[in-house]
């Protein structure tokens, strides 16, 4: 038995392909305009370039999967694709949602370091610094994320499920354990980082003007990225996962098809963050603006 009975599949169907398309679209293009523009100013970001780039790449990676997910549900939810590739497909949004937030936190730590303990760090971290914790984050976020691919994504039906079909209790656990250390972590040592910065910067007025703005804006952008993306899709997610449990053992909420309407809309916010990210280049690169400004003149010729 499934929650088939206390929910109705219908609406995932008939939300997510339109935002998977458009996400495909404005996530090339921001991210590709924002990796050639983080190229070509490398210098100017300083340490954080490294983690920036990283990012986009995280992003991409996971927009190129895109154009089969959209089959996917064009199709009534039947994968053609394969088992393997199924699982590899959720494989890459999982390295996508748990890398964007890994980078966004190292950047917040930088930036925390750079305002907070200038002195103690003028010089002492390099690039080098950068690659080897960056190369840390991708180990720790696959290996989290592992674990999921040996979970059974195909069903009779042929869907290719994000979770899994079988063993879900044992998968509610192990997504809580996933929940803390890849979402929980993270969000209070940014949340640590940032409250602590904004009371610097609320003392002192020696700060340059500049970075001051920058810390701002990046501020802004991380509260929109965790509001809108991240901080839904990891409470609903784990909802949804318990409420199928309690289906499967023959209890059926009034609020289960709330719940799971309410993860379809978290699952469709979440694929967002890799439109969003490059708010980051963004806020970095003053050159981009800029440039946006001249596109915009000419198109209005």
């Amino acid at each position: 038995m499934n929650n088939t009975t206390c929910v109705s599949h219908d609406f995932t169907g008939r939300f997510l392909p339109p935002v998977y398309i458009l996400v495909l679209i404005i996530g090339l293009v921001a991210n590709g305009w924002g990796l050639k523009s983080l190229l070509h100013n490398w210098k100017k970001l300083g340490n954080v370039n490294v983690f920036v780039l990283n990012l986009g790449l995280t992003d991409v990676w996971y927009l190129l999967t895109l154009p089969f997910l959209v089959v996917y549900y064009f199709m009534d939810r039947k994968w053609i694709f394969g088992d393997v590739f199924c699982k590899i497909t959720r494989f890459c949004f999982n390295l996508n949602l748990y890398g964007s937030i890994g980078f966004l936190t190292c950047i917040s730590v930088y930036r925390y370091l750079a305002i907070v303990h200038p002195m103690r760090v003028m010089g002492r971290i390099t690039n080098t610094h950068s690659v080897a914790i960056s190369a840390m984050v991708w180990l720790l976020v696959s290996v989290q994320s592992l674990p999921d691919m040996f979970y059974t994504k195909k069903n009779s039906h042929a869907e290719c499920i994000e979770t899994t079909n079988e063993n879900v209790e044992e998968y509610l656990k192990y997504n809580l354990g996933w929940t803390l250390i890849g979402f929980c972590i993270p969000f209070l040592i940014t949340l640590g980082c940032y409250g602590h910065v904004i009371v610097v910067l609320c003392r002192t007025n020696t700060i340059d003007k500049e970075l001051k703005q920058k810390s701002l804006r990046l501020l802004f952008i991380l509260i929109l990225l965790f509001s809108v993306c991240y901080i839904p899709y990891n409470v609903l997610k784990n909802l949804n996962l318990w409420s199928r449990v309690l289906s499967r053992k023959g209890v059926c909420h009034k609020w289960s098809n709330g719940v799971y309407i309410a993860r379809q809309i978290s699952r469709g916010l979440v694929c967002l963050n890799s439109a969003l990210n490059p708010l980051v280049y963004l806020n970095g690169n003053e050159d981009i603006p800029a440039q946006l400004r001249r596109l915009l003149q000419r198109s209005s010729f």
